[in-house]
């Protein structure tokens, strides 16, 4: 399986890191290897001091296809979860100040702690799902999809383009504003509406 991840697609976290407003899916890749399931905790990286949480609603492919069709995106996930899309935001930074890639500030061992999956059938409107990051109790990251530059059906359209999806892939869908570090020690718990799905610690 592969992690198919959007960056850029909430337009207060767009302007809490000073970046530009895309015009199309800013996309980028993690590795099978950065998936944290079953809410074992995250072993926080020595070669980062600046880890920073961005949680996502996440669709969980459920057919092969490519090239598909902004109204029939919908056909080719049947689950939508939570997860963190964990950012080495020293290594970005050092990247991009290079003009370089930066998977390896998103794409390392454990960066993508995946929860619990819901059915679709679950909500009642795409456009309208409230979720929710706490850290120690406190909450710190609120997020609806209404707020999203680019909905489920066009993320789905543009990245089809590109990769073949194929059962089993994951695709993060991009994290509102109030991103922060992590620290040792935290504990981080995501919810959908008022459902918690992840739930691990900071080690």
């Amino acid at each position: 399986m592969k992690i198919i991840a959007i960056g850029r697609n909430y337009a207060e976290h767009i302007e809490e890191l000073k970046n530009e407003r895309p015009s199309a899916p800013v996309v980028f890749l993690k590795p099978d290897t950065a998936v944290l399931k079953n809410n074992m905790p995250f072993f926080h990286p020595d070669f980062s001091e600046n880890i920073h949480h961005e949680v996502e609603l996440i669709l969980k492919i459920n057919k092969e296809g490519k090239y598909i069709k902004r109204e029939f995106a919908h056909r080719y996930f049947e689950e939508i979860g939570i997860g963190i899309d964990f950012t080495a935001r020293d290594l970005q930074d050092q990247c991009k100040a290079k003009g370089l890639p930066w998977e390896i500030a998103k794409g390392f061992n454990g960066s993508a702690p995946v929860g619990e999956f819901l059915p679709v059938a679950t909500f009642k409107d795409f456009n309208d799902i409230n979720f929710h990051l706490l850290i120690n109790g406190e909450q710190r990251q609120k997020g609806n999809t209404s707020m999203m530059l680019f909905d489920f059906g066009v993320i789905i359209e543009y990245v089809s383009q590109f990769f073949t999806l194929k059962k089993g892939d994951l695709i993060f869908t991009g994290t509102p504003a109030g991103v922060g570090k992590v620290n040792i020690g935290d504990r981080l718990e995501a919810f959908i509406e008022d459902q918690k799905l992840l739930d691990f610690e900071v080690k």
